[in-house]
């Protein structure tokens, strides 16, 4: 292959793999697929109408006006409005999130004494298999234990969880257990000792020197360093920086070649693209869709932020891997998923799949690493590199009738996408939504066998095991 050429194949990681899958779900604009239609009981005041975005920048806007003064916020599908928990009746508290659009809803939880509850958790109950977030639609910690949680660990764990006291914590069952993805998405591959490593590509950035570069998750970067677009090709991109376990599951990995065009978007299937134009918070209520070359498009709700899971750890039979600040959805994936993008239907980069625990055929629990904190912490900002990434917060909108190549690179901007002209006409494969592939063309080697969707997911890791990884085993493969 030609130095000439480079470049271009080079772009294919960020383009989708899904050619093989046929169909996923059409995204419309008002998508409202698997989402519950959670009232805001007791919420008071006249709330403005907003879309799910807006309603993310105003809680975050309230956040930093009004502190810990809220317990937590939400976002109600149904009404489309913003509800915030207020605890104590503060008038001013109260009067300054109306005028601001907010539905006000009185609760007997703040945040400071949720804090103090997920605190306990993790000093008694830190065990492999657990997971916790706030919920602010019930104003609870929600515990939750995988399978794999039981006899003595299941009584420690609910113990504690008892011992919060009934209005401050809730405890679930999960079907499966907490795991990281290590084969499949849209298939990024390296070769380590034992067998290939497969992760999917999240988002292309531009990293802090001005390289194209993509965020990956953090499991994926400890588990291998240097990645190729084809199980047996040439590496083309290294790990940078990876983060896992710890606080975060992510990676930024920067293009070898410095011309690479890596454009600013997620492949929804069947050759259709969503413009990706900012990076943007994740909402506890929103719909978020997550693409994944096994399971094809999912949708979700988020259910919790801020969330700490405990994976066992692939290293150590008796060791934890825990992972905090995570988000927490009942987005359904499978094994291969890890580092695939989690995105809003205008574009909002949210999270890279880190893991979870269930499938797309009876449901579970995924958790993703926040775009916003791993743009923070790598000093990476949204856009591909090479193809005039970064231009700062723009105000523009996508034009989804523009090629892909078109709209590449626009950086964080505040613009919308069309997600209906977008996500095209994708029938069948359930609630599914375009995402860990960033390009204007699907590439049609990657078969949907190399991709494996998101299941069983959650941070530790993806890595140098031998296992589903060349397509040969069953294991997830050790990462850290």
């Amino acid at each position: 292959m030609s130095h000439k050429r480079m470049p271009k194949r080079k772009a294919a990681i960020a383009v989708g793999g899904v050619a093989a899958l046929g169909a996923a779900a059409l995204l419309l604009p008002n998508a409202n697929a698997s989402q519950d239609k959670d009232q805001a009981s007791g919420a008071t005041g006249t709330a403005k109408t907003l879309k799910a975005a807006d309603a993310s920048n105003l809680a975050a806007q309230l956040q930093k006006l009004l502190g810990d003064a809220l317990a937590g916020s939400y976002y109600d599908s149904a009404k489309q409005q913003l509800v915030v928990n207020v605890v104590g009746g503060d008038k001013n508290v109260i009067v300054q999130a109306k005028k601001a659009g907010a539905a006000v809803r009185q609760v007997e939880n703040s945040t400071s004494e949720l804090k103090a509850a997920a605190q306990t958790l993790k000093t008694k109950a830190t065990i492999p298999g657990t997971a916790w977030a706030v919920d602010p639609r019930t104003d609870k910690v929600v515990v939750t234990a995988d399978s794999s949680v039981t006899g003595a660990k299941w009584n420690r764990l609910q113990s504690t969880v008892q011992s919060l006291g009934s209005g401050k914590a809730t405890l679930k069952k999960s079907a499966g257990t907490f795991k990281t993805f290590v084969s499949g998405g849209d298939a990024i591959f390296s070769q380590v000792q034992g067998g290939n490593v497969r992760c999917s590509l999240g988002f292309n950035v531009t990293a802090s020197d001005g390289s194209p570069a993509f965020l990956t998750a953090g499991h994926c970067g400890v588990a291998a360093k240097d990645w190729s677009d084809s199980q047996t090709g040439q590496p083309i991109a290294t790990v940078d920086q990876a983060n896992f376990p710890g606080n975060g599951d992510f990676s930024l990995v920067k293009y070898n070649d410095p011309n690479t065009q890596a454009p600013s978007e997620v492949n929804a299937g069947n050759g259709q693209t969503v413009q990706i134009n900012q990076a943007a918070d994740a909402t506890v209520g929103e719909t978020v869709f997550r693409m994944g070359s096994t399971t094809g498009l999912h949708n979700g709700q988020v259910t919790g932020l801020d969330a700490t899971v405990n994976f066992q750890s692939e290293t150590d039979p008796n060791g934890v891997d825990t992972v905090t600040g995570l988000i927490q959805t009942n987005v359904c994936a499978e094994a291969g998923d890890s580092g695939g993008s989690l995105f809003t239907q205008d574009g909002g980069a949210v999270g890279l799949t880190s893991g979870g625990s269930g499938d797309c055929t009876s449901g579970g629990e995924t958790f993703f690493q926040p775009v916003t904190t791993a743009l923070q912490a790598t000093g990476a900002t949204l856009g591909g590199g090479g193809n005039g990434a970064g231009a700062g917060d723009q105000a523009g909108t996508a034009d989804p009738s523009a090629s892909a190549g078109d709209q590449s690179g626009a950086g964080d901007q505040a613009g919308t996408a069309d997600p209906s002209a977008s996500a095209g006409d994708q029938s069948g494969a359930g609630d599914q939504a375009g995402g860990d592939q960033i390009g204007g063309t699907a590439d049609p080697s990657a078969t949907a066998g190399d991709q494996s969707g998101t299941g069983d997911q959650s941070g530790t890791g993806d890595g140098a095991g031998t296992g589903n990884q060349s397509g040969e085993g069953a294991g997830d493969g050790s990462s850290s």
